[in-house]
């Protein structure tokens, strides 16, 4: 399965994504389908979590970086292959090229998190740090594909790339059979598109539904205007589905194939990725909990049973931190306060002793005493508290206010 340029626009058929699972096998994972009590019951319908995140280098892009390198022609072997990502398609290239023989150079911007970059050389690839952006890491890869003959692997806008990433729909279907709903991230739309060309050439009652971050959802647009149209500085947690553009190559099957693209808030990623840390006890990194999102944000709008792919697990921990105190403060779990006090001995502690109460866990104290706005007796207190949710938050700011203090924010 090699296409030259001129046949990139080639369309991609249910033989080529069959052609790729022969030749993953033993290469790449059949990753596990766990069923979710939790989900299923907010549903009303059985939910099942497709678990890339647990695929060789943790995500699904091993699966299109494998089909594509090993379509390459001898001699294109033997010139090396360049990507340009900042983790998971950096990884996928770096692990298949090491498995195939070739030599592989992969650009990252400099703001990469350190263990995607960590893992990319431990795969096998020269790593070159530039720009500060994907746009200008994609950039200088395709620089050096010009100046050196190396083959430029995009992460998605390719035939192989998008039969590689197919499988994963040829193995819902193995796995759960009687799926009528299945639920995809779309960045660039390579997933979304070759999981459509499997399942709906076999099932074509199965409902596709691709799911975007609001701040980076480039398919509607581009699918009310019949073309690949950019999104200007797109803005998401979830760098994974962080694309301006869609591709030109997966543009046509989704918008042939799948049946809706639905886009999710940041604070839904967030309670997402809790989610599945929490209840599934699985590590998905923000956009590989998009799917999940989207059953949180309207949990009766899939008919089931439905499949969520979980597409990714490779998060930064510092990320982690973050995005899990979000998702704490979304779900109501979270609570920052604000008020002023009298600046006399004990006084904190009053106040902590009042919170102590209503069993509220302080995590951060911020004590402010000189500021231009306070009187002479005053002091500012900054509170962030652990809760147990939204009817913990109004029993907090209750107990304070009955303990005489006045809340500003």
């Amino acid at each position: 399965m090699s296409y030259s340029t001129a046949d990139s626009f080639r369309p991609v058929t249910l033989d080529d994504v069959r052609g790729a699972q022969k030749m993953l096998s033993g290469v790449a994972r059949v990753t596990a389908m766990e069923g979710s009590r939790h989900l299923s019951q907010m549903v009303g319908a059985p939910v099942h979590l497709k678990c890339e995140n647990l695929q060789r280098t943790g995500s699904f892009k091993l699966r299109g970086a494998y089909v594509r390198i090993a379509g390459l022609l001898p001699e294109e072997r033997a010139a090396g292959v360049v990507a340009a990502s900042a983790g998971n398609h950096a990884q996928g290239v770096a692990l298949a090229s090491a498995l195939l023989g070739v030599r592989s150079t992969v650009f990252m911007p400099k703001g990469a998190p350190l263990p995607k970059v960590s893992a990319t050389r431990d795969y096998g690839a020269e790593v070159r740090l530039h720009g500060q952006v994907v746009d200008e890491t994609l950039a200088a890869a395709q620089e050096y594909a010009t100046e050196t003959g190396a083959v430029f692997i995009h992460p998605f806008d390719h035939p192989d790339i998008i039969a590689g990433q197919g499988t994963v729909g040829l193995e819902i279907l193995e796995q759960c059979p009687e799926a009528r709903t299945i639920l995809v991230g779309i960045g660039g739309g390579g997933l979304a598109a070759g999981i459509a060309v499997a399942v709906k050439s076999l099932r074509p009652d199965v409902r596709v539904v691709g799911v975007q971050a609001a701040g980076a959802a480039a398919y509607p647009p581009s699918l009310a205007a019949g073309r690949p149209v950019s999104v200007e500085n797109p803005a998401t947690m979830a760098d994974g589905i962080k694309v301006g553009r869609p591709g030109d190559v997966p543009f046509g099957i989704v918008g042939e194939l799948v049946d809706e693209v639905r886009t999710v808030s940041e604070d839904e990623l967030s309670a997402a990725l809790l989610l599945c840390l929490e209840r599934a006890k699985l590590v998905v990194e923000p956009a590989g909990a998009s799917p999940v999102a989207a059953l949180l944000s309207e949990p009766g709008a899939f008919e089931g049973p439905v499949v969520a792919v979980l597409s990714g697990g490779n998060v930064d921990p510092v990320l982690m931190e973050r995005v899990l105190r979000h998702g704490m403060a979304a779900q109501g779990r979270y609570l920052a306060v604000r008020l002023r006090l009298t600046d006399r001995p004990g006084a904190l502690a009053t106040l902590l002793g009042a919170l102590s109460v209503v069993d509220a866990n302080v995590l951060d104290v911020s004590h402010v005493r000189t500021d231009p706005r306070l009187g002479l007796t005053e002091a500012e207190v900054e509170l962030h508290l652990e809760t147990k949710g939204p009817a913990h938050c109004a029993e907090v700011g209750q107990a304070l206010r009955e303990a005489g203090y006045t809340v500003i924010g």
